[in-house]
């Protein structure tokens, strides 16, 4: 019997220490990681799923150094608005979206302009993909917020 019980205990903390490490796996490997490594370990990911030339690998390297490097300005423009306490308004809020919106399909009609139409299919079903995966992760974390209350 003691046995038995034993096993059990076992089994149950092995799995709760195995379902704390899939929460976030690469999280630290990611933040540890400078922008050119995440560029280059992007490229090497859409390289392998879309099967890029090395022409459209160039051009896709160029791509996603501009988007970077558009992305810490943003994020150096937020910061700044953090440092100095100041919240934006819905007037700026709504115009970053506008901004962010014509970046994207911006990004979008090079993407289109650099793969095949097959590749460029691949890419928008895989980013759908994506966009579900990080909705239901949000709505998860939505979730687990609420409960965290509730003892």
């Amino acid at each position: 019997m003691k046995k038995v019980i034993m096993a059990a205990l076992l089994v149950v903390s092995l799995s709760s220490v195995a379902q704390q490490k899939r929460e976030r796996p690469n999280r630290d490997e990611m933040e540890k990681m400078t922008p050119e490594q995440r560029q280059e370990k992007h490229l090497n990911k859409l390289t392998t799923d879309l099967n890029l030339n090395a022409k459209q690998q160039e051009e896709v390297k160029k791509l996603l150094a501009e988007q970077s490097a558009k992305a810490a300005d943003f994020k150096a423009k937020r910061e700044a608005k953090k440092d100095e306490q100041l919240q934006a308004s819905a007037k700026e809020r709504k115009e970053m979206a506008k901004k962010m919106k014509a970046e994207k399909e911006a990004t979008d009609a090079k993407m289109k302009s650099i793969l095949t139409p097959e590749q460029y299919t691949k890419w928008e079903n895989d980013k759908d993909i994506r966009k579900e995966k990080m909705l239901e992760k949000r709505e998860e974390r939505k979730r687990n917020k609420g409960d965290k209350g509730d003892y």
